[in-house]
């Protein structure tokens, strides 16, 4: 398999993309054991995923835009991918983190409140289609972090939970 057919099929993750229900919706769903297994293997393997898989997911939308013509087809679902990843960093793998953080990233990422709208309307190629869903995990984040730490909605609390250091 050449490299451009890999990152083609990683921008659909491998298919995925191309379900006729809802894409991005599902890309995050099937993301779900993913975060689960780099949140179990702690934040520092979490945020290492994170940091090397964006700009393979920027190179993987760009090259899938460059074979399909156009921008942001719904079948580019490693956005949501990163997206997600980013949305549960440095929290406690919980169930309530994933449920959460499935419906604030997914909300965000259809309504792209600003400054998701603007990243999305005016960034272009690869970085654009990737940029406003990481625009929308890191406000996922910061909102989930406001949970954590003022609530035991997510199942512990910043006080009662350790990540094992």
């Amino acid at each position: 398999m050449s490299v451009r057919l890999f990152l083609k099929n990683l921008a659909t993750f491998f298919g995925i993309g191309f379900s006729p229900y809802a894409p991005g919706t599902m890309g995050t769903l099937a993301t779900i054991p993913i975060a689960a297994m780099t949140m179990y293997l702690g934040p520092f393997v979490h945020m290492g995923v994170c940091v090397l898989l964006l700009p393979i997911s920027i190179l993987a939308a760009t090259v899938y835009q460059q074979d399909k013509a156009g921008h942001d087809h719904s079948e580019i679902v490693i956005d949501e991918v990163i997206g997600f990843l980013i949305t549960v960093t440095w929290l406690p793998l919980t169930w309530q983190t994933l449920a959460f953080g499935f419906v604030i990233f997914r909300f965000l990422d259809i309504v792209k409140p600003f400054p998701i709208s603007y990243l999305d309307k005016n960034v272009k190629g690869g970085v654009g289609v990737v940029i406003d869903d990481v625009a929308a995990g890191l406000v996922g984040n910061i909102l989930l972090q406001v949970i954590y730490n003022k609530t035991d909605w997510l199942g512990v609390t910043a006080i009662s939970s350790s990540f094992g250091f």
